[in-house]
């Protein structure tokens, strides 16, 4: 009898101290579970206020946006687009405007002029988007030198110092990266623009290229020669737009907008692909308390074999070091198939508000897991913490939200029940609050 008295009172404690202190807070959790993208049209999330706003594609093919109040951890969602296109380039990107209304940007994969936006009422709801809108950005004078046409990714950015005007990036014309900006808050459009390319032009040929911008007067650019599985090598640039000009990292300027395109071997070197390294390809990029440039790119001595690679630029050159292995493609390799995109490695991606931090995706014992790193002696070694442990799916590209004031570290990536191809998917969107 006093032994099960003393039971109940024990009991009894932990009650009352479940309910004196509440549940515990939950640091991960789902923000949906039908959301897939890809990580060449940014920012896929970006603060607005204390809630963020991001967006993905669906299963069916539609485009959603969705708000997250990374305290409550509540979730709202809005569909911009029914049934667009199953395919995760697709996903859209959001800026904030001037005028105080958030713009999503997204486009078809492929497609001819398939470029959308929609915006919020100016300082309204920030799901309150209204009806999708096609813009026409193609120049029929520019298709003259680059006859070919493919636009795919949208990648809005504003510019204080430029009275706010709103520039996008994609692969539009010529199957090579362009520009195009507004000077309205997104209402119109120039056309677009191409602004790198090689010499004398390939068709074929198609650098991929990630952007960052703090939005006050510098967008920092990192791009490929191409495709990892195209090119015989595949080496990483670097390049920064400011006021009407391209400029190298050592502030050396490439080309004014009257010049452009300019070429990949023009910019900065940051890797140059050999075939003892590997192929490269990029990951993501942000700059550092002083405004220098941090990238996050792989190297790939074999396509079952990606490394993760942390460069920084000090002002005079780049210290590039190995972050870890990352394993193989994150891919469901169908039997009997090869496999379509053996570089779609697990992913990674910098805390704009401190580029020590990096999130990263790497193959444990067969299953890639979200680890958070950090350093401080730029690269050289990690404190690890691991995010997901043993996980029945696979998590794969993360992503932090961009425009926050950096006092919350708050992180989205994709699990996957099923990713065969980027066009055959059933994935999740997770999220997991730093505290």
């Amino acid at each position: 009898m006093k032994k099960m008295a003393a039971y109940f009172s024990l009991l009894t404690l932990i009650v009352l101290f479940n309910t004196a202190c509440g549940p515990a807070k939950l640091a991960t959790g789902y923000v949906t579970q039908d959301g897939a993208w890809c990580w060449f049209s940014d920012p896929r999330a970006i603060y607005s206020g204390e809630t963020i706003i991001s967006g993905w594609v669906k299963e069916d093919g539609s485009i959603e946006a969705a708000s997250f109040n990374p305290k409550t951890k509540a979730v709202q969602t809005k569909i911009l687009y029914e049934k667009l296109q199953s395919d995760d380039h697709n996903n859209p990107a959001f800026v904030k405007a001037a005028n105080g209304s958030i713009i999503a940007t997204y486009t078809t994969h492929s497609g001819r002029d398939g470029f959308f936006k929609q915006s919020t009422n100016e300082g309204g709801d920030p799901l309150s988007f209204g009806a999708a809108e096609k813009v026409v950005l193609l120049d029929s004078n520019i298709l003259k030198d680059f006859p070919k046409v493919h636009v795919t990714y949208a990648n809005p950015y504003r510019l204080e110092a430029e009275n706010s005007r709103l520039y996008c990036f994609g692969r539009w014309t010529g199957y090579k990266p362009n520009m195009m900006w507004s000077d309205d808050d997104g209402q119109n459009w120039t056309k677009s623009k191409v602004f790198i390319t090689n010499h004398p032009f390939d068709p074929n040929n198609r650098p991929y290229v990630k952007y960052y911008s703090d939005g006050k007067s510098k967008i920092h650019i990192i791009f490929t020669d191409g495709h990892p599985r195209v090119e015989p090598t595949n080496s990483v640039y670097y390049a920064y737009y400011e006021d009407g000009a391209f400029y190298r990292a050592d502030g050396k300027k490439i080309a004014d907008m009257e010049n452009i395109p300019f070429e990949p071997k023009d910019a900065s070197v940051i890797f140059q692909s050999n075939e003892e390294e590997g192929r490269a390809w990029i990951a993501d990029v942000a700059q550092d308390d002083q405004g220098q440039p941090v990238v996050l790119y792989t190297k790939s001595p074999s396509e079952t074999d990606h490394r993760y690679w942390y460069a920084k630029y000090d002002g005079n050159k780049w210290i590039n070091h190995e972050i870890c292995a990352a394993g193989k493609w994150f891919p469901q390799t169908q039997a009997g198939k090869e496999e379509r995109e053996q570089h779609y490695f697990g992913n990674m991606v910098l805390d704009p508000a401190n580029t020590n931090v990096v999130y990263l995706s790497r193959e444990i014992e067969g299953t890639f897991e979200i680890e958070r790193r950090e350093t401080k002696d730029n690269g050289k070694t990690w404190a690890v913490k691991a995010i997901t442990e043993k996980s029945t799916y696979d998590n794969v590209r993360p992503y932090i939200p961009r425009d926050g004031s950096g006092e919350q570290e708050v992180v989205f990536w994709m699990e996957n029940r099923k990713y065969i191809h980027y066009t055959d998917f059933q994935t999740a969107i997770k999220y997991y609050v730093h505290e």
